[in-house]
This record gives structure tokens, C-alpha cells and sequence, in this order.
């Protein structure tokens, strides 16, 4: 199979899964869908999270793939194809009816998360929105993107191009810190880097503004222009301190963002990699565009340094 037929049929999974999953929040109440089982060695999986999980099982049953996903137990074998897998990605903003979730698919036929050759991220809203958006991208082929009316099926093309400011004054940014456990470490350094990029805060003013999203989405909002920056370090805090970590799932669809035009690389500059596994801790920083990393990055690197978080960046990119 082809990186580009491998690409139409995620994206018909994608939309598979998305589909079943807006229909179980369609027919059940918050309170069901955010029912939680907190007993696992992983994140937290909510109700919602099984109908997702079973669906992709499904569906992928007859493609040449070896799945590894989360919430799903790893496939063995030989296949064509490994395919990394968030089945939902953001469940617990979608659980509480709050914001879109993900569905996340990143296919490679080598061994870890660098080499991905096909990303696909299908949008799960609300149950009160009337469109959807799917992303996907094929490896040197850049990335594209289409708008699903939920109401009759149609589709119209979008454009997924990233931000061409060249500065994060007034713009959306900042470092990931979705749980208790290493918050005010995570702001402090999220400030450093404001002050060292915008000069120290002015009364009554905003200088910038930041978006705490899933990674996927994230990720997905760098690449449609809404996002200058964004990363996140819990990886490098550890586990005892931050608490869960994002995985190499949570990167599934790192390469619509690439494709696009966003640099997606480790906070030390080096390319981003992980193994394609279910456990590893991966750190990411990701950038609308060289202008914007050029002036955050040294930043950001500085800060990790002084704080004991970082040793020196490694030169070049």
C-alpha cells in the first residue's frame, strides 16, 4: 500500500471513529461519558475513550498495519506498516463537552516517531457543531485539509498554512501545563521566556496569550495559523514531579504540522524522536515558523538551562 492510499483509508478511519464517538456523545449524558477509570498504569481513560478504542480495532483489521495505540494492547507481528494511534486524543474536554477532541493516526513502515511518512487528524466536536475538520499530510507532499459538514456530508477544502508573524506580541503561545504536580515550575519558565522575548510586563496591557490544549490539537492549531508557539517540557521536570507525560501517541499527527510549515523539534533543537511505544516521555517544542523560532527558541533554551532543566542546546539544526 502506498504512503497516499495508506493516507485516504486513516482518514476514512479517522472519520469512522469520529463518527461513532459524536454518536455516543449524541445519546449519553456528560456524567456517562466522563466516567473515569483511574486504575491503570496509563492516563486516565474515560467512557468515551472505549467506544473510540473498539471502533479503531475495527476498522483497521483489514489494513496492512501493526497497530500501536493507546488504551489498546500492542500488536505483534510482521506488517507493512506501523501505525501509531491516539484514538482520542482531548477526551476530557470532549468528555465535559467543552472543546474538540482528536483522533490521531501516524503511520511509518521504519521504527520510531521521526520517521513518519502519513499524519491524519480528524476533528471530534461538540455535539452542538455543525462542521468538523480533517487534516492529513503524506511526507514531502505537504499537507491538506477539508471541512466536513456534519448536517449532509459535504466537504470544502481548507487552507493549512501556519502563522507568517514574525514575533508572539498579542499572539498565542506558551508552555503545556494541563495538571497539578509541576504547574508553577512550568509558568515560571512560560514567563521567563515571555519576559526575555517582550520585555517585562506592562500595566494594563496584554502582551500574549496562551491556548491549554491537548497535543493534537495543539498541534493542529499551529498548523492552521492560530498558534506562534508552543511546547512541552513535563518530560524533562520527570514523572514524580509532572505527573503523566505525553507519549508518542500524543505525537501521532506531528507530521500535518511539519508538512505545513511548523517546526516540530525537541526543546533542544535536535529533530523530535521516540520510540514507537506506549510508555516513552517525549518533549516537544514546535514553532509557526523560523522568524518566531528564531526569537523563542534561544529563549526557551536559556531558560531550561539556568533552571537546571536543560544542558547546552546542541548546535545547528
Amino acid at each position: 500500500m502506498t504512503p497516499e492510499e495508506l493516507r485516504t483509508a486513516l482518514v476514512r478511519v479517522g472519520e469512522a471513529v469520529r463518527d461513532d464517538v459524536l454518536a455516543a456523545c449524541r445519546a449519553q449524558s456528560v456524567d456517562e461519558l466522563a466516567a473515569y477509570d483511574d486504575s491503570g498504569e496509563g492516563d486516565t481513560a474515560f467512557a468515551v475513550d472505549r467506544v473510540s478504542e473498539q471502533r479503531l480495532l475495527e476498522l483497521v483489521d483489514g489494513l496492512p498495519v501493526r497497530l500501536v495505540a493507546e488504551g489498546i494492547a500492542t500488536q505483534t507481528g510482521d506488517a507493512e506498516w506501523v501505525l501509531l494511534a491516539d484514538p482520542l486524543d482531548g477526551t476530557r474536554q470532549l468528555a465535559h463537552q467543552k472543546r474538540s477532541a482528536w483522533v490521531l493516526l501516524g503511520a511509518t513502515r521504519a521504527g520510531r516517531l521521526q520517521d513518519l511518512e502519513v499524519s491524519v487528524a480528524v476533528e471530534v466536536p461538540t455535539v452542538k457543531a455543525g462542521a468538523a475538520d480533517v487534516l492529513s499530510a503524506v511526507r514531502g507532499r505537504g499537507a491538506t485539509g477539508e471541512r466536513v459538514d456534519l448536517r449532509d456530508g459535504g466537504r470544502r477544502s481548507i487552507p493549512v498554512r501556519p502563522s507568517t508573524a514574525t514575533g508572539i506580541e498579542q499572539g498565542y503561545g506558551g508552555v503545556a501545563r494541563y495538571f497539578p504536580g509541576a504547574r508553577e515550575e512550568l509558568a515560571a519558565i512560560d514567563d521567563a521566556v515571555a519576559r526575555r522575548v517582550l520585555g517585562p510586563a506592562r500595566a494594563g496591557k496584554a502582551q500574549a496569550f496562551e491556548d491549554q490544549y491537548c497535543t493534537g490539537g495543539t498541534l493542529v492549531e499551529l498548523a492552521v495559523g492560530h498558534d506562534r508557539w508552543a511546547c512541552d517540557l513535563r518530560p524533562l521536570l520527570g514523572t514524580g514531579r509532572a505527573g503523566i507525560c505525553a507519549h508518542p501517541y500524543d505525537l501521532a499527527g506531528w507530521l500535518v504540522a511539519a508538512e505545513a510549515g511548523v517546526r516540530v523539534v525537541a526543546p533542544d533543537g535536535s529533530p523530535l524522536d521516540a520510540p514507537l511505544d506506549l510508555t516513552s516521555d517525549v518533549a516537544w517544542a514546535a514553532y509557526a515558523n523560523d522568524a518566531v523560532r528564531a526569537l523563542v527558541e534561544p529563549a526557551l533554551q536559556a531558560v531550561l538551562v539556568e533552571r537546571g532543566h536543560l544542558q547546552v542546546p546542541r548546535p545547528g539544526r
